[in-house]
């Protein structure tokens, strides 16, 4: 392996691990228009009331297909700016040459997946952050996704490219219009030896949809639309509200499956204490915020794992990791940052791999709050922001700008939207406008838990400061606490400004529209849009998905 030390630019970085950057195929668009220009004077600004003026917008078309109307919801949450908006990120991770794995866009690490051609059949995962709870139904960050996979299985799954693949159902269908059909897998069995049961599957589902069975789940929205499910001679129906038309590719992502036994013989602390789901590993040491170990469930209904011990630690500094990794203490390592990445490449033990993520990284402003409550103050938020600096000079081009919710590739993405350009006199007069000259800001943003997020933020806070008419600071905040008032289901629990980022492994702008940008998200900080409201809620009812 080369030991050249030279800097490491995004073309020979991608070069160098495969050329993965090209693996997202671009999604038909209609030409809706819309630049991130508009919407000068919109007559907002008083708390909560956002959303329903900028008389001035361009009249266009009535969107008539699904991917229309995504594309213009896309169009119109540029135009209001509820975000600013940063960049698609880049999953950079660091692996042990020992091993062979490939990066995943849903940045998945499913260690059934890892081989290992040198040395003891052991494997150690060092991510930013542990779990909040081993509860698969209850928790929303990545993660928690990572240590809850090893022992959970879904009703559908994903390959590495993203395709659809069977996995506890063996067929699916739609039946009719709002109600779809899955048969299930026999002979499987949870960890602790009881068959799973179509009840299990059905319990799961609307474990997930309804609050009265369980718990309250922060995963509702991840199946959007669907109602209901119930066992229909020995297989699973599903309802939804209308068509649902990415209803097979939500559950190929979301909806992990548990015993109802097991569940409801246990209370909250046991339920996020251990595990028992129909998956590759099972736990054997849980030491909460320290490690999770595990070892090959024999009984599982798949191929067996090569690894014969699998442990997952957390690490929240990236330098940190990126130590122990060179030091052997380590065998995988998320978010490897771009300074970095010549260290752990010239090393003969390790390696890098790399994809461009299904994650948007972005400033989320509450549109509930003064002076965020303002159209054309949070425009001059994004006219404030150099992207492109950001990208290059923080990312070293291990990014892509976005001007929009929805990543390029994924249906509903409008290509016609650019990211906002830097115009420091435009966003200082829009500051002016607001009637929020003088505001004091502050972005709050994890540590460690996206690539080189403090940093962005810092950039992000710096520019912003560089206004005359406002002023900014970045506090930063532990990942868990930060994601955990954003998932409370309260916008009053939310801060007020903050840096996070959202994975979207449905590949359709609803998985991130709805959730985060919408009056009914459980997650929304930008509520009473009814234009971005009836259009996704249209959208839910036309076929087209993927």
């Amino acid at each position: 392996m080369s030991r050249d030390h030279s800097n490491v630019n995004r073309r020979t970085y991608l070069t160098y691990v495969g050329g993965t950057a090209a693996t997202v195929g671009l999604a038909g668009c209609s030409d809706n228009g819309g630049s991130g220009e508009d919407n000068e004077n919109g007559s907002d600004g008083s708390d909560g009331s956002d959303g329903s003026d900028g008389g001035d917008e361009e009249q266009l078309p009535e969107p008539e297909t699904r991917e229309e109307h995504l594309q213009r919801a896309n169009l119109r949450l540029n135009q209001r700016a509820p975000w600013i908006f940063l960049n698609r990120q880049y999953s950079v991770y660091g692996i042990a040459s020992r091993l062979g794995w490939d990066a995943r866009r849903d940045e998945r690490i499913e260690a059934q997946a890892i081989s290992v051609t040198e040395g003891e059949p052991s494997v150690a995962i060092t991510q930013s952050s542990m779990d909040s709870g081993l509860d698969p139904h209850d928790h929303r960050e990545t993660p928690t996704d990572n240590i809850v996979v090893q022992a959970y299985d879904g009703v559908l799954g994903r390959n590495a490219d993203g395709d659809i693949i069977d996995a506890l159902a063996t067929d699916y269908e739609r039946l009719e219009d709002g109600r779809v059909r899955f048969e299930i897998r026999d002979g499987v069995t949870f960890h602790n030896g009881d068959e799973l049961q179509p009840s299990d599957i059905a319990y799961s589902v609307n474990r997930v949809v309804d609050p009265e069975v369980g718990i309250s789940s922060p995963q509702n929205d991840q199946l959007a639309g669907v109602t209901g499910a119930e066992v229909v001679d020995g297989g699973v129906e599903v309802t939804s509200d209308g068509i649902n038309p990415i209803v097979f590719s939500l559950f190929a992502s979301y909806c992990k499956v548990v015993q109802q036994d097991w569940i409801e013989s246990r209370d909250t602390s046991a339920i996020n204490s251990d595990m028992n789901g129909t998956g590759p590993f099972q736990v054997v040491e849980y030491e909460q915020d320290v490690e999770i170990v595990y070892e090959p469930y024999e009984g599982y209904w798949g191929d067996a794992p090569e690894i014969e011990e699998l442990t997952i630690r957390s690490a929240s500094e990236a330098s940190t990791r990126v130590s122990q990794l060179l030091a052997g203490e380590t065998d995988l390592i998320v978010n490897v940052p771009p300074q970095e990445v010549s260290r752990v490449r010239d090393e003969d033990t390790t390696e890098v791999t790399a994809v461009p993520s299904t994650r948007v990284v972005f400033n989320a402003m509450r549109y509930d709050v003064e002076p965020f409550s303002s159209v054309e103050f949070r425009q001059a938020m994004n006219y404030a922001i150099d992207l492109d600096s950001i990208i290059e000079n923080i990312l070293q081009g291990f990014a892509d700008a976005t001007g929009q919710p929805t990543l390029e590739g994924f249906v509903g993405y409008n290509e016609e939207i650019d990211p906002y350009p830097q115009d420091i006199e435009q966003a200082e007069q829009l500051v002016e406008d607001s009637g929020h000259a003088g505001a004091e800001i502050t972005l709050e943003t994890p540590v460690g838990r996206y690539l080189r997020d403090v940093e962005i933020a810092q950039a992000v806070a710096s520019q912003i400061d560089e206004l005359s008419n406002v002023s900014c600071e970045v506090e930063q905040r532990d990942f868990a606490s930060l994601a955990g008032e954003v998932t409370s289901g309260d916008i009053e629990n939310m801060p007020h400004f903050y840096l996070l980022g959202w994975g979207n492994t449905t590949f359709d702008a609803s998985q991130t529209i709805i959730p985060l940008l919408t009056s009914d998200g459980a997650l929304s900080s930008y509520q009473g849009d009814d234009e971005v409201d009836e259009l996704m809620s249209e959208s839910q009812n036309l076929p087209g998905g993927n």
